[in-house]
């Protein structure tokens, strides 16, 4: 299981990584691997105002419908459109495919996510 050491890590299985102000959002390794083949990702809409913790999206795989939630707070300024068509992107390289790019208005959110390290730990307690 990959875990960039550049980026946070959600108690939900969404990595996030940082640049400037734009957070780009996306699903975990581990959350790619138990998901099995994704077959739809469903987006939210641009410039939509979200919170911390607000649901963004839905991914749907041949085990599970799985909701995404956003880490962060802010604007949605961009989706990856290249996941309407091909959602398998996702199992590929879940981190070279983020799903949502976000202008976060709370940079202060990312002090409750986690580092790889204790994502790391999060993911081999859960097994």
């Amino acid at each position: 299981m990959k875990i960039p050491e550049d980026m946070f890590y959600s108690t939900e299985h969404e990595w996030v990584r940082v640049d400037g102000d734009k957070a780009y959002i996306g699903i975990t390794d581990y959350a790619q691997d138990h998901l099995g083949d994704i077959v739809f990702v469903e987006m939210p809409e641009l410039d939509e105002e979200i919170g911390a913790g607000d649901q963004i999206g839905v991914i749907e795989s041949v085990k599970a419908v799985s909701e995404m939630f956003s880490p962060v707070g802010g604007t949605i300024i961009n989706i990856n459109d290249e996941l309407e068509s091909s959602p398998e992107l996702l199992n590929q390289d879940p981190y070279a495919n983020y799903i949502v790019i976000v202008a976060m208005n709370n940079p202060d959110d990312l002090k409750s996510l986690l580092t790889p390290e204790k994502y790391a730990a999060l993911c081999e307690d859960a097994e």
